[in-house]
């Protein structure tokens, strides 16, 4: 099966249509970031190595950035946003690797970019919910009450707006990666766009967990 940037491979079943390079995509990325998640929590020590501290290095990273927004609330949301991070950078980087148009990234799909979304929104007011009762509800009535409207298309905009940016970047980046590799094997630009594509799919993961972030931390603020 040969792929190509902004195209699947569609399979009809009860009459729903599936992506099915999408699905198989997506079961890769999860399989990757169980196994990271295995290799960095067996045996641990207390001076890490190897893939422990690598995971270790980054999530201090993370936190350092994400827990100032959320406070005492930390500890009960870290671990999500710590998946959202880990989930997306893997399907970011996946379709830099050289499969011969096998394999696709699962983020270059906006089912599954809304899918993240969708889950930030509904973790984002499970959360207020949790935290706040029905009182969470009173800040779509802040400052005023005829602000309704407008904080209720607020809410909406949100995990479009997350959805849209992630898809954008990544489809955008398979789309010029696949027009450059069609270049002489002896002309550098190919090889400068993965490095450049590698670090948009981190910066992009970490903007896609920082909102997530900061959309929670709005949610359970006192002031909120």
């Amino acid at each position: 099966m040969e792929l190509h940037a902004g195209h699947h491979q569609v399979v009809q079943w009860l009459g729903l249509s599936f992506n099915i390079d999408t699905l198989i995509a997506t079961w890769i990325t999860m399989a990757i970031v169980i196994i990271i998640s295995m290799l960095a929590t067996r045996n641990r020590v207390l001076v890490p190595s190897g893939v422990q501290n690598v995971v270790e290095t980054i999530l201090e990273a993370l936190e350092g950035q994400l827990s100032p927004t959320l406070g005492k609330h930390w500890p009960m949301v870290s671990s999500l946003l710590f998946t959202f991070f880990l989930f997306i950078f893997v399907g970011n980087e996946l379709g830099l690797l050289p499969t011969l148009h096998a394999v696709t990234s699962p983020t270059a799909d906006i089912n599954t970019t809304a899918a993240l979304a969708l889950c930030s929104s509904f973790i984002v007011w499970g959360m207020g919910i949790k935290i706040k009762g029905l009182s969470y509800f009173n800040h779509f009535l802040q400052p005023y009450k005829a602000m309704l409207v407008l904080n209720i298309f607020e809410e909406i905009a949100k995990p479009i707006t997350l959805a849209f940016r992630l898809f954008g970047n990544i489809v955008a980046g398979e789309i010029l990666l696949e027009i450059l590799y069609n270049l002489p094997w002896f002309v550098p630009v190919p090889w400068i766009w993965i490095a450049f594509s590698l670090f948009i799919g981190i910066i992009q993961a970490f903007i896609f967990t920082v909102l997530t972030a900061n959309y929670l931390g709005m949610a359970l603020s006192e002031e909120h």
